[in-house]
């Protein structure tokens, strides 16, 4: 539970009114890789970025709503299946991974809420690798289950950067 409590206390503002994530202030004029760079919780999904070669795309104009996984969730996969993603012969595995977790546009927590009310509970979002993500409320929290079935609670939503939205979530989202 600690990465849970660490990433629940990251979302305190900062002195000029930033969200704080991984113990960084992330400001809203900077764009999505300048920001997750200096949060301490996301050192893995930088370093998957940056191996898929995902960094000149994340830090282009968008606007991208970006699922963003912590260590700790990176951390809950299976033995090995990080380092194994990360091999220069995974390269298109590890981008379908990751853009998975990319929805294109500007969905804040208040127009998802407003798409799940619409949808009847839930909102399906068309993620930047073509596959689907399912958006639901379970009390407060909202949830993005992937095709598999697995469900993500966004532990840190609205983290409004130059170029879209993040929101920290607890768990990777595997595509189909």
């Amino acid at each position: 539970m600690a990465g849970n409590s660490t990433a629940m206390g990251s979302s305190a503002m900062g002195a000029a009114g930033t969200k704080m994530v991984g113990g960084a202030e992330m400001f809203p004029s900077r764009d999505i890789v300048d920001n997750a760079v200096n949060s301490r919780d996301h050192t893995t999904l930088v370093a998957a970025v940056q191996a898929a070669g995902l960094v000149p795309t994340l830090k282009s104009s968008g606007p991208f709503t970006v699922f963003a996984p912590t260590n700790a969730a990176f951390s809950m996969l299976p033995a090995g299946t990080v380092d194994t993603l990360l091999k220069p012969q995974n390269k298109a595995s590890l981008t379908q991974v990751l853009t998975y977790h990319v929805v294109p546009g500007h969905i804040d927590a208040r127009a998802l809420a407003q798409q799940i009310q619409a949808g009847g509970g839930k909102a399906m979002m068309k993620t930047a690798s073509g596959g689907t993500l399912t958006a639901t409320l379970r009390g407060d929290a909202v949830v993005i289950t992937d095709a598999k079935g697995n469900a993500a609670v966004v532990t840190v939503a609205d983290v409004y950067q130059s170029n879209g939205v993040i929101h920290v979530v607890d768990k990777v989202l595997l595509p189909g």
